[in-house]
């Protein structure tokens, strides 16, 4: 949705321009008439939700979309949506971005005001920019984008518990036969785990950005999620490094040059994360400044 504000607000003058002209020149189909305003569907393919009010902002008509009407919302005060308007000519505001609680999706809308009532427009924001060539969504590509995304994750998600049952699984038949219970039969389940709750967070991330929400997202939660995910990476392979140290220190301390190797490794990873979170706030702040600077 970020990203959609972000080219909403560079572009905002010409979309507002394009919708004041349009439903000026369309006026006639503004009556309380459910049919006749149901016109106005096939002037905007953006168009997702009509409702009309009285003067006092208490909606008169039902929800009105193109393919159904939902009464339940007849009698409901709009003055509070009224009130975050921006007006923008006599008798026309216009809102910012927002989430619609009727559609779920990310929507502008038009506030007009003609005969002693107040005509809302609801206009979906994707479909908005992409009538203005500004973002491209095909539905098609869109679905199986999605379907292969919710594959993956589920997919994690069902290793991940693999992991997870498999350390549980281990780590009994290890306490089952005393014979073979050593230091090494409580570190391999406490890394299955890890390995398991990281898997598992990367496929619950994929699946909430990429499937139950938005494909578009802020690039900051793109370094978060790497950040979590190599976090866990990081803890698993130093527990695996502090098992290494303990084999070979009891074992054969001639091979601790292989351990070292494996802790500097893992040092070298700390190292390209806290660069990484460094130089991904230095772009975040300076984002942020030149948002505020405009």
């Amino acid at each position: 949705m970020q990203e959609f504000i972000s080219i909403y607000n560079e572009h905002k003058p010409g979309i507002e321009r394009f919708l004041l002209e349009t439903i000026r020149n369309n006026a006639q189909c503004m009556t309380t008439d459910v049919n006749t305003v149901k016109d106005f569907f096939s002037i905007f393919s953006s168009l997702e939700l009509i409702y009309i009010s009285d003067e006092h902002f208490n909606q008169t008509s039902p929800n009105i979309f193109k393919n159904k009407l939902l009464t339940t919302a007849k009698g409901k005060n709009r003055s509070y949506l009224a009130s975050q308007m921006v007006k923008k000519q006599e008798g026309v505001s216009i809102s910012e971005p927002y989430m619609s609680s009727a559609t779920g999706e990310s929507c502008i809308t038009m506030m007009v005001f003609k005969d002693e009532h107040y005509y809302f427009f609801d206009f979906n924001l994707s479909r908005l920019l992409s009538r203005f060539g500004l973002v491209e969504r095909h539905p098609t590509f869109n679905f199986v984008t999605k379907a292969f995304y919710f594959v993956i994750g589920v997919s994690l998600m069902f290793f991940s518990v693999m992991s997870i049952g498999y350390a549980f699984y281990d780590y009994f038949l290890q306490l089952i036969n005393p014979a073979h219970y050593t230091l090494e039969s409580v570190f391999k389940p406490i890394i299955a785990l890890t390995m398991g709750l990281a898997i598992f967070d990367l496929a619950k991330t994929l699946l909430e950005r990429e499937v139950v929400y938005k494909e578009y997202s802020d690039k900051k939660d793109e370094a978060r999620l790497l950040s979590k995910f190599l976090t866990a990476i990081i803890i698993a392979l130093s527990i695996e490094a502090l098992m290494v140290v303990f084999k070979m220190a009891l074992h054969d301390p001639s091979q601790m040059l292989y351990a070292l190797y494996l802790i500097i490794g893992i040092a070298l990873i700390i190292l390209s994360l806290a660069y990484f979170t460094k130089v991904s706030r230095s772009t975040q702040k300076s984002a942020e400044n030149h948002e505020s600077n405009k």
